[in-house]
């Protein structure tokens, strides 16, 4: 049955085409770029103008930092934008050394880190956005969560090209959504150029090694069919040392139609991660509030080594298929299908003592499977009333997901903190829940730019009808819900020919959300509605004409309303739960500029919970950064490059402890990067580089962040990533 409704969608979205497709096609020729491709030189022309005859000289090269997508759904200078976007290029990530999404988000102005301290809990990506945990697109399309929260993706960032961090409510254009933004990612795909590729190998702390290889160019000699594949196995012990980590992945992709109107793309991905460190944390007295032994040492390890399992394998094929009509319509279409499986099983510390000094500890375990589908696709086209130019966009999504999950609970021998035992005998666990959960969202929307001089007042409109049905066979429960809403987005902003962009926008979210609850006392029930988000944003935005040098500034208030709150411990909520964000953020990039990569951020926030008249558990108060690299032009170190940078997280909200108000300390930590064009020593070596990184250079011990909950008596605090540096070795050509 499952696998007729994935033939059917898929043949409705095929036949809506027509024809095969295009790799996407930018609809807003502006003077910097077309079709995804960088033009050598930003153009002099007024940048406010729309341009019917497109440049005809272009250089085939990576996207422009510049430039984002994730706000209109289609490429848009950011100074046209009138939304806050960070990008994070190919590039950076590379200069970095980042390994992980947690690692390419650090330093992005409204970005609270590591959630689980940055050196364990790595299977996931977890930070928070202007105070709220987001979701994650990939290639236009959202890793959808399992119901539990276990089977969930991770993209290996070696195989991205680029990472757009939009903030803000934009469940206009994408649907069910966070009130703090989305993440979206951009895998590699085949390029324009006939013959590509590179091998780059990595080692470094707590036994990292990686290799990397990703090749490339033309499949037939008229370029008519391209191809690229990328691969990497790569595994390292986590900071306690006694777990660790591997992984293989490989990505190939195909695109047919060359650099005609119509083109369609076809990537596979296939990633197994046999083992993925441990999830587990120490208890806060220890770590963050002395014990009467004093500190938890920093590789502290809550586990046991022969019971601890996290094993996960997930593979997707995806599909980009557009079609340009003429220079003014086109239409495109992209789907994905992903298959998520993870065994997961850990003992972990319940937060606090026994009388006699000792760690209680439970037992975990959980086998999941979820299969997902998401399709996008719209029609884009220009349209001109009078002095007045109009960039129009009409479109449908589709998701689904049939997820499945065991899950198993019991009693592990309790832990002497001050003599560790890692391998005791862990009875055997018993099934507490047995979940099948099958949901869709259909979403239809549409989207107006006016252009007129330099002004650009931009219209979203959405409206999603959501579905979800929840078995429970232990319990034999089943719950239903059925929500539709309707979100708009609506901003102007105004590009004067200096390079000054001043804006404002509203936006609008929802989130579908699971409980019972009643607004009778108890006396009738019913499933809950879903969250809504609203947020009202304004800023300046400058980009120095001719350069890649952009400056942007924005304050922010988010309202998150229809939030569940429980009653007591009667099993049942009210929807009465509001959240507030307010803040200002500061953000500056160039790269490259004179042979120098900079970005700094300077973020403050305040996010409170009105049902507890606290912040926001985990949220922080803010943050700022700093990195620099600078490339040698000439001399006899020419192509040496060095640069190091900053990441300063303000104090944030851990819960309630048994003592009050529990706040992780402000820290600072500093990261350097060097990297060198061997052929500067010699010709024979064109196409080598050498890079180094080093990430906590000097080693700070700190406290990520905890979670603290006073009501059950559990405490938790998550170390922070301890220094860790890495060297490579990388031939390309």
């Amino acid at each position: 049955m499952y696998r007729s409704r994935v033939t059917h969608i898929i043949f409705l979205s095929l036949l809506m085409t027509g024809e095969a497709m295009a790799a996407d096609v930018v609809e807003k020729q502006a003077p910097s770029h077309r079709a995804g491709r960088t033009i050598a030189k930003p153009a002099k022309a007024n940048p406010k103008k729309h341009t019917e005859d497109p440049e005809k000289v272009e250089v085939h090269g990576r996207r422009l930092s510049t430039i984002a997508s994730s706000a209109t759904k289609s490429d848009t200078p950011l100074v046209e934008t009138a939304q806050s976007v960070t990008v994070v290029t190919r590039n950076e990530m590379d200069v970095r050394g980042v390994l992980n999404l947690n690692q390419a988000v650090r330093y992005a102005a409204g970005i609270t880190s590591d959630l689980r301290g940055g050196g364990v809990g790595t299977r996931y990506d977890q930070f928070a956005l202007r105070g709220f945990t987001v979701p994650t697109f990939l290639d236009g399309l959202k890793l959808q969560d399992s119901a539990t929260g276990y089977a969930v993706a991770q993209t290996d960032t070696s195989r991205l090209d680029r990472v757009e961090i939009l903030k803000g409510p934009a469940s206009a254009l994408y649907g069910q959504s966070s009130p703090g933004g989305l993440v979206a990612l951009s895998s590699k795909l085949p390029t324009e150029q006939r013959f590509y590729g590179g091998v780059t190998t990595t080692g470094g702390s707590f036994d990292l090694y990686r290799v990397d290889a990703d090749v490339g160019g033309y499949a037939t000699d008229n370029g008519f069919v391209r191809y690229r594949l990328y691969g990497t196995v790569n595994g390292q012990h986590s900071q306690l040392a006694r777990t660790g980590s591997r992984r293989f992945s490989i990505s190939p992709s195909f695109t047919f139609g060359g650099d005609g109107p119509t083109t369609l793309t076809l990537l596979g991905n296939y990633q197994y991660d046999p083992e993925n460190g441990t999830y587990g944390g120490a208890p806060l007295v220890g770590s963050l509030k002395r014990a009467s032994f004093g500190y938890l040492p920093r590789d502290f390890y809550d586990g046991d080594v022969p019971f601890e399992k996290f094993n996960r394998r997930q593979g997707s094929i995806t599909y980009i298929l557009n079609h340009r009509f003429n220079k003014d319509w086109s239409f495109s279409t992209r789907g994905r299908y992903d298959d998520i499986k993870t065994i997961y099983r850990s003992v972990y510390n319940s937060g606090y003592y026994n009388e006699d000094g000792t760690l209680p500890r439970s037992a975990f375990g959980t086998n999941e499977h979820t299969h997902n589908l998401a399709f996008d696709s719209q029609f884009k086209g220009h349209v001109q009333t009078g002095p007045l130019s109009h960039t129009m966009m009409f479109g449908f999504d589709y998701m689904q997901q049939s997820a499945a999950e065991q899950g198993f609970y019991g009693k592990a021998p309790d832990m002497d903190v001050l003599h560790p035992d890692y391998h005791m005998t862990i009875p055997a666990m018993s099934p507490y829940v047995n979940y099948q959960t099958d949901s869709h969202q259909i979403g239809v929307y549409g989207q107006d730019e006016i252009r007129w001089r330099g002004l650009v007042l931009t219209g979203s409109l959405r409206n999603d009808w959501y579905r979800s049905h929840q078995v429970e066979h232990i319990y034999n429960t089943d719950t239903r819900q059925n929500p539709s809403q309707i979100t708009w987005r609506a901003s102007g902003l105004y590009h004067f020919n200096f390079g000054l962009s001043p804006y404002i926008s509203y936006s609008t979210s929802f989130q579908p959300q699971s409980g019972s609850v009643s607004s009778d006392g108890g006396h009738t029930f019913r499933q809950a509605d879903p969250s809504m988000g609203k947020q009202l944003e304004g800023g300046l935005k400058y980009q120095i004409p001719g350069t890649s040098v952009l400056l942007t500034a924005a304050g922010f208030h988010i309202e998150q309303t229809n939030v569940l709150v429980g009653v007591g411990n009667l099993g049942y909520s009210v929807e009465s739960g509001k959240v507030h964000s307010d803040g200002f953020e500061f953000e500056a990039h160039a790269e490259p500029y004179k042979n120098l990569m900079i970005t700094a951020a300077v973020s403050v926030q305040k996010v409170r919970d009105d049902s507890t008249g606290k912040p926001l558990i985990q949220s922080g108060k803010g943050n700022a950064s700093l990195f620099a690299f600078y490339t040698l032009p000439s001399g006899p170190l020419k192509g040496f490059g060095f640069g190091g940078g900053m990441r300063y997280s303000a104090k944030a909200y851990g819960g309630e402890a048994s003592y009050g108000s529990v706040w992780v300390p402000q820290y600072a930590v500093f990261d350097g990067s060097l990297k060198y064009d061997l052929s500067n020593l010699s010709p024979s070596l064109r196409g080598w580089t050498a890079a180094a990184s080093v990430r906590n250079l000097f080693n700070k011990n700190y406290i990520g962040n905890c979670l603290s909950y006073a009501s059950y008596g559990q405490e938790w605090c998550y170390y922070g990533e301890r220094r860790n540096a890495q060297g490579s070795i990388g031939f390309s050509w």
